[in-house]
């Protein structure tokens, strides 16, 4: 497939397209493109309606079947990457070897960055229609939990890759406030601990609205109701990023980095400690608190001058006024 052709701007609104679509210092949130294989199970194709419902807005879905198989040759997914700027897909997939298959992709600027294969256990999905109660309201940001410390892991394994790609495609755009009544739903994934020599364990998707109810107490007491889609994965292969691309994804603009002042720290609770140089202090200049029971009276200061008088006088010692005495006797 020939390379995209680069586009030169013609007129003021085909620039403000391709600066939006440049480098930003704040970028814009991930939109995922659903695509779907050639051939697809009737299983894969109603989890894949029903993780479109829950990203919206930020999410294109397309009809049109695709042959394209993403760990061999992925360009196709960087040119549909590259016409939708969508920087996450979901690739459905269904075949002897991988049944039920979901791909997940991220890319960086249009490129191939890292994939994870995840497998649908057929017998234990239940879609959202399923559910029969309400829904969370479309563009709001779900709660996510993640349970088991596989996805803690210090080393870099498929559970934390997952875990990675589910916060990116939910967690949605970034916002400095939020009011607690958008928080309405719940997704949680959990994964239970490995066993030594024995099969990798799945990775459970639970979907949860958050329901609050009055008390006695200004508490309110909060339930969680199910509302779906509920599904079981199994992990398939893995495509780790390149370290190269890595780092420069990870890259950050020098304009969003906080210009670091001399002698101002910032602890881990967020406090701001300084450091200050000061000169040599004289503490006989020492103000201390006024009070009245520390103040010198006037008597006291009479008594300080006639001994500091009486310093000058000539005053002869005992043994002096002793032999005095004696002589004046004789």
């Amino acid at each position: 497939m020939l390379p995209i052709r680069q586009v030169k701007p013609k007129n003021a609104r085909t620039k403000r397209f391709l600066d939006n679509k440049a480098p930003q210092n704040t970028e814009n949130p991930r939109t995922t493109l659903f695509l779907k294989y050639s051939s697809t199970s009737e299983v894969v194709q109603l989890v894949l309606t029903d993780l479109h419902a829950l990203k919206r807005p930020l999410a294109v879905k397309f009809s049109k079947k695709n042959p394209i198989h993403p760990f061999e040759d992925a360009t196709s997914l960087e040119f549909f990457s590259e016409k939708n700027d969508a920087s996450f897909m979901v690739y459905a997939s269904h075949a002897k070897k991988r049944p039920h298959c979901l791909t997940l992709v991220r890319l960086f600027d249009s490129k191939i960055l890292d994939m994870l294969e995840l497998l649908v256990d057929p017998e234990t999905v239940r879609t959202l229609s399923q559910f029969k109660n309400e829904k969370a309201r479309v563009g709001l940001k779900p709660l996510l939990s993640f349970s088991g410390s596989a996805f803690d892991s210090p080393t870099v394994n498929a559970y934390t890759l997952a875990k990675s790609m589910f916060l990116d495609m939910f967690k949605g755009p970034d916002v400095e406030k939020l009011d607690v009544e958008g928080l309405q739903y719940i997704m949680n994934f959990s994964v239970e601990e490995e066993e030594n020599g024995g099969v990798k364990p799945m990775i459970r998707m639970r979907c949860y609205l958050i329901r609050t109810k009055k008390t006695n107490s200004n508490l309110p007491k909060v339930e969680l109701e199910e509302m779906g889609p509920r599904l079981d994965f199994r992990v398939g292969r893995v495509k780790e990023a390149d370290p190269d691309m890595l780092k420069e994804a990870m890259r950050k603009p020098k304009s969003t980095e906080a210009k670091t002042k001399k002698n101002i720290e910032t602890d881990i609770i967020g406090d701001k400690i300084g450091r200050i140089h000061v000169g040599k202090q004289d503490l006989a200049q020492l103000q201390t608190r006024k009070m009245k029971g520390l103040k010198r009276s006037r008597d006291v200061a009479d008594d300080e001058e006639a001994f500091a008088g009486a310093d000058d006088m000539d005053i002869d010692t005992p043994i002096e006024a002793d032999k005095r005495m004696r002589m004046e006797v004789s």
